[in-house]
C-alpha cells in the first residue's frame, strides 16, 4: 500500500487562495474569549481581536490538522507522518509574528470570508541559523457583503542551516 502524500504548508503556494467562508457564532467566540482570558465577552458580541486565528479550524485543507487516512507531519518531538526518507516541507520554518489591523469589530453573526496571499519577503543574516528568509503571508477577511472587516499578516522565516543538521 502507498503511503498518503505529506500536506505541504500553504505559504508554499503562490497567489492568492480563498478559503472556505465561516460564520461567527457566540459559542465559539464565547469559548475561544474564556480559553484566553477574556471576561468581557459576556457583554456583547464583539469577538477578541485573536478569534480570526481560529478560522484556520473550519479550512479543511489546513495544513496542521489531522485528516482522516492522510499522512500528518504534525508535531512534537518526531512528526508521526514521516519515514527515515522523508523531507519536512516545514523543517526550519519559524512563526514569528500575526497582527491584525481592523476596518471594525469581528461580530457575532458575520460570515467572514478570508483570502490569503504572499506578502513582502525579505533576509537578514542570523546569530545561529545563518542566513534567514522572512515571508509574509497576508489574509484579508471580507463579509457576507464583501466589505473588509480585517486583514491579518503573518510573519514567516526559514532558517538556512536546517535543525538537526550539521553545517
Amino acid at each position: 500500500m502507498e503511503p498518503a502524500p505529506i500536506r505541504v504548508p500553504r505559504h508554499a503556494y503562490l497567489g492568492a487562495v480563498t478559503l472556505p467562508p465561516f460564520p461567527v457564532e457566540a459559542l465559539h467566540v464565547r469559548t475561544f474569549a474564556r480559553a484566553i482570558g477574556d471576561e468581557n465577552v459576556e457583554l456583547d458580541d464583539v469577538a477578541p481581536p485573536t478569534f480570526l486565528m481560529a478560522a484556520a479550524h473550519t479550512d479543511p485543507d489546513y495544513p496542521l490538522r489531522p485528516t482522516t487516512g492522510e499522512r500528518w507531519y504534525g508535531s512534537g518531538r518526531e512528526a508521526t507522518g514521516y519515514g527515515p526518507d522523508d523531507v519536512d516541507p516545514a523543517a526550519g520554518v519559524l512563526y514569528a509574528e500575526q497582527h491584525f489591523d481592523f476596518v471594525r469589530p469581528v461580530r457575532v453573526g458575520d460570515r467572514l470570508t478570508p483570502t490569503e496571499r504572499p506578502g513582502r519577503t525579505w533576509e537578514k543574516d542570523g546569530r545561529r541559523g545563518g542566513r534567514l528568509a522572512f515571508f509574509e503571508l497576508i489574509t484579508e477577511f471580507h463579509d457576507a457583503f464583501g466589505e473588509l472587516v480585517a486583514t491579518g499578516t503573518l510573519v514567516g522565516v526559514r532558517t538556512s542551516q536546517q535543525p538537526g543538521v550539521e553545517a
